[in-house]
């Protein structure tokens, strides 16, 4: 199936408005917009004699139910703000694209021509979202660009330990690091996103020592992850009380290094069904990946590479055995990069992972989707590998990334601690199908309401999360993500059915014509309500939402995208009524149709982008 960036080179709209001057990095194709822009750019480039690439950088969106505005002093033309406004007044003229200028200080707004905005964005929207074919591997077309186009990203996100609890920081690490596998997809890149189980380590020598004496076949078939980190807690306290249980698991983990077979056998087994479990419970996520890896799979070979290129450059120090990197010059403290007993350490594994890697994917970017607690690691990381001279490690090419995250606090489900990912998404359903229930008669009309609790309450759990920048902390409330008003995401499910809704209660204005017989200037008339105009013109906004995402790497302005776009559906929903209408006035009924069919698409795309089922019936 085609990419979304691919399908785009291909497109070519039915409604299309005077030729303009093309400017580098706009892409009419996928933000319509981008077009009235450059309208207002050749306006500014022939009358104040600057480049139009220098003048369409000026053209920012307007605030205050401005569509555009231009700050004049960022051009540092000579004289007053007001003389060089005049130059560009005297030259305008109402056109195809602009309805009006007006300054306002050292500003100038600009409008454009209300009825070819509506009819150039409605028709994109539904050409991109219906007319071309779906790919299955994008979230949805319109928003799409090809800015990656040609590219590769190794995504590497969630990453549990399978002996230990799936904790919150795994959980936000999942949300945002889908987020961006979609993002990154719908951008035009060749994604791989990449699960790296913590699998390794001293850890699996006190489990495998504790297996011995705790283990149960049953349980571990159960239910894997839980019944390892049974063992793992109870080996713990075994531990505490007795020094020379670690002093077991550390040499069982040797043996298992050392490629011991009969070390080896169980920890297979654990780790297949541990996968497998997390498989089922990422799928209720909406999330999934692309390949399962874990510290195992570093091979010796890469690590002991590795550390001798390290040591060729005379970057490693001996201290009491153990080899480490100085980076203190770097203000990056001592890297230990081997222990005493020459067993591995997490930092030489992601060396030598990142190296296999790049050999085996040629990656342009790679992004490691870890908490800000580990800041320093990945920094040290980061620099370790640029000493180590790999071209494709230096920063001027940005092909790392580290994007971090803040804490979760106060998660814990009502009668407890929260440890599993299985208990979080349990809990999400449980308390959502429990409203459900208050409205009796609304829950009666659901068909399968578990499935519908469950999405429900999955949404609410992902947009508080995404809500805010994702370096924030943020203290997780129950109640909140229960509510149906207010920027939540039981309120964003809503809008979208309350759309899909529409389609269910017109069946007399369907099937709708297509857009170039629709009269959809009925929606820009002056005596109408601007409702219908201003959901339009955010519709047009949203491609520049995705582009400023993958820029940022931020959830947070897709979501505020979406509750904006409810917001107006909801301000609109009265004042630009479908069913107000009787058969007489069916010409408008059927554009003011069109108008939230497409706002519907919008905000569906929108969702899926945050990895977000959009629901048709709650």
């Amino acid at each position: 199936m085609a990419s979304a960036s691919e399908l785009l080179k291909s497109y070519q709209p039915s409604f299309s408005l005077p030729s303009l001057p093309i400017v580098p990095d706009t892409n009419p194709r996928a933000c319509v917009l981008d077009q009235f822009r450059t309208a207002i750019a050749q306006l500014l480039s022939d009358s104040l004699g600057i480049p139009i690439e220098q003048a369409y950088n000026g053209v920012d969106y307007g605030k205050k139910g401005e569509d555009f505005t231009v700050a004049l002093p960022r051009f540092r033309l000579p004289g007053k703000p007001d003389q060089i406004a005049q130059k560009v007044i005297e030259k305008f003229t109402p056109d195809e694209y602009l309805e009006s200028v007006v300054l306002d200080k050292a500003f100038l707004h600009f409008r454009l021509n209300s009825s070819n905005m509506i009819r150039a964005v409605l028709t994109q929207v539904h050409e991109l979202t219906h007319v071309l074919p779906k790919s299955s591997t994008d979230p949805g077309i319109y928003g799409s660009n090809s800015l990656g186009e040609g590219k590769r990203v190794i995504i590497e996100y969630s990453s549990p330990n399978i002996a230990k609890s799936f904790h919150v920081g795994h959980l936000r690490s999942t949300i945002i690091g889908a987020f961006l596998t979609n993002l990154y997809k719908s951008c035009g890149w060749d994604v791989i996103s990449m699960n790296y189980l913590g699998d390794w380590g001293t850890q699996f020598g006190l489990i495998a020592s504790g297996y011995e004496k705790y283990g149960n076949q049953e349980a571990l078939e159960a239910d894997a992850i839980k019944h390892l980190f049974d063992i793992y807690v109870q080996v713990n306290k075994d531990a505490e009380a007795d020094p020379e249980v670690k002093v077991q698991a550390a040499a069982w983990f040797k043996r298992m290094e050392d490629g011991d077979e009969s070390a080896l056998s169980n920890w297979r087994t654990w780790r297949a069904l541990s996968i497998k479990k997390y498989e089922s419970e990422y799928k209720r996520l909406n999330v999934d990946f692309d390949v399962y890896t874990g510290e195992s799979e570093v091979s010796k070979e890469s690590i002991d590479k590795a550390l001798a290129r390290l040591d060729e450059l005379g970057l490693i120090e001996d201290s009491n055995g153990a080899k480490l990197i100085n980076l203190e010059k770097y203000k990056l403290g001592k890297a230990v990069v081997r222990k005493k007993d020459g067993t591995s350490i997490y930092l030489t594994r992601d060396i030598g992972g990142a190296i296999e890697r790049y050999e085996k994917y040629k990656f342009d970017k790679m992004i490691y989707v870890v908490s800000s607690q580990q800041d320093l690691h990945l920094a040290q990381f980061f620099k370790v590998l640029e000493l180590m001279d790999y071209e494709w490690a230096q920063p001027a090419k940005q092909s790392l990334l580290h994007i971090n995250y803040g804490l979760v606090q106060g998660m814990s489900t009502r009668k407890g601690t929260v440890v599993f990912l299985n208990q979080i998404i349990s809990e999400a359903a449980n308390v959502m199908h429990e409203q459900m229930q208050k409205n009796e008669e609304k829950y009666n009309a659901v068909i399968d309401p578990e499935t519908v609790a469950s999405e429900v309450g999955i949404t609410g759990v992902k947009i508080q999360d995404m809500a805010a920048k994702r370096i924030n902390n943020y203290t997780f409330n129950w109640d909140r993500m229960l509510s149906f008003e207010g920027d939540t995401g039981p309120y964003l499910q809503y809008a979208h059915v309350r759309l899909a809704s529409l389609e269910r209660k017109n069946p007399h204005l369907l099937p709708l014509a297509p857009p170039s017989e629709l009269k959809l200037e009925l929606l820009a008339a002056p005596h109408t309500s601007s409702q219908a105009r201003d959901i339009a013109f955010l519709l047009g906004s949203y491609p520049d939402v995705v582009k400023t995402a993958l820029k940022t790497h931020e959830p947070s302005g897709v979501v505020t995208f979406a509750f904006r776009l409810a917001h107006a559906i909801s301000s609109a929903w009265d004042a630009v009524s479908v069913k107000s209408l009787g058969e007489e006035e069916r010409e408008k009924a059927s554009a003011r149709l069109f108008l939230y069919f497409s706002a519907r698409d919008v905000l569906a795309s929108a969702l899926r982008l945050l990895t977000i089922r959009p629901l048709d019936r709650m």
